[in-house]
């Protein structure tokens, strides 16, 4: 049977300890009891007079004469003899004498085997005029002048830039849109030349776009930035270089 008062499963109350009680009772008035004492026999001013309150240490200022640029410059001994450290840059001038040995190129494994034809060799472009790089498009500070708003974007570079743009005959759409300096870089062809051409059809029409998103599409790996060593190799442009070196000869039996 359970009892009446507490109910089943219930945490035990815990019943107050009057020894504890009593005792902490006593010792507050033994404390107070002693305070009292403490103030009578004047103890408590004493320890006040004896103990200050510490002062803040403060380092003295020390005061140092100023140095004159008439000065003579403080140097050992040692180094008196010796000239002055020049820690001004050396400008190494650049050299174009690279033999073709010297350059790799190294051009990841796609996921499906790169070769071509004697039929894109003959959709490989070509310009009669020579194009500068870095110029159409940028700013008088030498960088590229990007713009949201009025700019077009390229489809090698993907940078929507001010500057001419192709336009291509047969897909008519973005895709078509090259800037100056990747296509004279990466198909050999001048921008200027291909607008006057109406007839003209873009890399991505021809099968022969190199750009990371269509050589991705067909399981090539990307080629990278490669135009300067392709150009000294001998190759007009990165098209020509994958082209050229990755030629089937196909034999008519």
């Amino acid at each position: 049977m359970v009892k009446a008062g507490r109910k089943r499963g219930a945490p035990a109350e815990e019943e107050p300890n009057d020894g504890a009680v009593d005792y902490e009772k006593q010792r507050a008035e033994r404390i107070k009891e002693n305070k009292e004492r403490l103030h009578k026999l004047g103890i408590l001013e004493l320890t006040k007079k004896l103990n200050p309150p510490s002062k803040k240490l403060t380092t003295p200022r020390i005061s140092r004469r100023a140095v004159s640029i008439d000065d003579p410059p403080r140097r050992s001994f040692r180094l008196k003899d010796k000239p002055p450290v020049s820690y001004i840059e050396r400008m190494i001038p650049k050299t174009d004498k690279v033999s073709k040995e010297d350059v790799e190129i190294n051009i990841g494994e796609g996921e499906n085997p790169e070769f071509y034809t004697e039929e894109h060799e003959k959709l490989l472009g070509d310009c009669q005029n020579a194009w500068t790089l870095y110029v159409d498009g940028y700013g008088e500070d030498g960088q590229r002048v990007y713009d949201p708003d009025n700019g077009k974007s390229c489809h090698q570079c993907r940078q929507k830039t001010l500057g001419q743009r192709t336009a291509c005959s047969n897909c008519k759409l973005g895709q078509g849109q090259f800037c100056g300096d990747c296509l004279y870089m990466r198909y050999g062809e001048n921008v200027i030349e291909t607008n006057e051409n109406t007839n003209w059809i873009c890399p991505v029409c021809r099968g022969i776009c190199n750009c990371s998103r269509c050589r991705r599409e067909k399981g090539y790996a990307a080629t990278g930035a490669i135009y300067r060593k392709v150009l000294r190799l001998g190759y007009k442009s990165v098209a020509h270089y994958l082209v050229k070196t990755r030629m089937v000869v196909t034999t008519n039996i």
